[in-house]
């Protein structure tokens, strides 16, 4: 395997990322699951304008953290006559859950799907604020300067966790046979997602996002994306005077060190070329995965299309319906 810019492909192999872990956050996760259980989500389920004679479309709303109201598509087979299995679907930051159309391959298999819309991105669902400090832009420093529950990646990751409950516990799904996949951001809450509820069977994260900022940072590649940590340090710390204790804040909501909670199987692809998502923070997430996992490596592509894993995933995940 050749070098990538990063670090060489043995190292990434068992690099564990160094990015600092805060103390209490097994109980801070905790703290949050056991507040986002106490909601009443006021499930709403609305028909949608889009229907096909197999897939019954509709959008369906529920109470988050902190009273938002998130949405999410929902596809429902019309002539599923057993507990079938779903598949949760985490769109790329800043976007939403996408047209109607590429999900009816799930559907057509049998399949429910709900693909969720991160708070105040690209979709429906609301982003309440209400933070001190920061809010001109980017999500990751969302909550930064205020109490760490006040992160949004927080209550995105929640809200995964939530979306994923709903529809574990729906009449026509079997609980056996629930997966979760996504890229970019939505690799992130992917791994989120099935770290926060393990009774996720099918993990499929693409070249996943909020993984080891320090590292991030450390090679310099606080840009695009993660653009929003350089401007944080410019306008609220240009010393760096606090640099240890911000990036130990934004350790809770580093999704590696929630992947060791995940028992789902992982298949994971990465591009040893990605300079958004760098392979080292990627590793990080991944080396620490204790389940049954598996990765896809493409030494020459960087943060795109990775050719053949959609197809590859598709098959994984169609094995939850055998």
């Amino acid at each position: 395997m050749p070098l990538t810019f990063d670090m060489p492909y043995d190292e990434l192999q068992t690099y564990q990322g160094i990015n600092p872990r805060p103390a209490d956050f097994d109980e801070y996760w905790e703290r949050g699951l056991a507040e986002m259980q106490a909601i009443d989500p006021q499930i709403e389920i609305i028909p949608a304008d889009f229907q096909t004679p197999f897939a019954e479309c509709a959008h369906l709303y529920f109470t988050g953290i902190g009273g938002a109201r998130i949405h999410a598509k929902l596809l429902r087979p019309r002539h599923a006559t057993a507990p079938h299995p779903a598949v949760l679907q985490f769109h790329g930051y800043t976007g939403d859950s996408g047209d109607w159309t590429p999900k009816l391959p799930y559907v057509a298999l049998g399949y429910t799907v709900a693909a969720l819309d991160c708070r105040g991105q690209g979709g429906l669902s609301e982003d309440k604020g209400g933070v001190q400090g920061w809010t001109l832009r980017g999500h990751i420093i969302r909550g930064l300067d205020d109490a760490p529950e006040k992160l949004l990646f927080r209550q995105n990751f929640l809200d995964t966790a939530q979306i994923a409950k709903i529809v574990l516990e729906m009449p026509d799904v079997d609980p056996e046979r629930v997966g979760a996949m996504g890229g970019s951001q939505g690799g992130g809450l992917t791994l989120a997602c099935a770290s926060l509820e393990p009774r996720i069977k099918r993990v499929v994260p693409m070249f996943p996002f909020l993984c080891d900022y320090k590292r991030v940072w450390d090679i310099d590649l606080a840009k695009d994306a993660y653009a929003e940590l350089r401007e944080w340090f410019r306008k609220r710390d240009p010393h760096h005077a606090h640099e240890e204790e911000v990036f130990t804040r934004l350790g809770y909501i580093d999704v590696q060190f929630l992947t060791p909670r995940i028992r789902g199987e992982v298949l994971m692809a990465v591009g040893l070329m990605d300079q958004i998502c760098p392979p080292s923070s990627q590793f990080a997430a991944y080396n620490k995965i204790t389940a049954k996992k598996a990765l896809s490596v493409y030494p020459d592509f960087a943060h795109e299309d990775l050719p053949g894993h959609a197809d590859r995933a598709f098959q994984f995940m169609a094995q939850l319906g055998q």
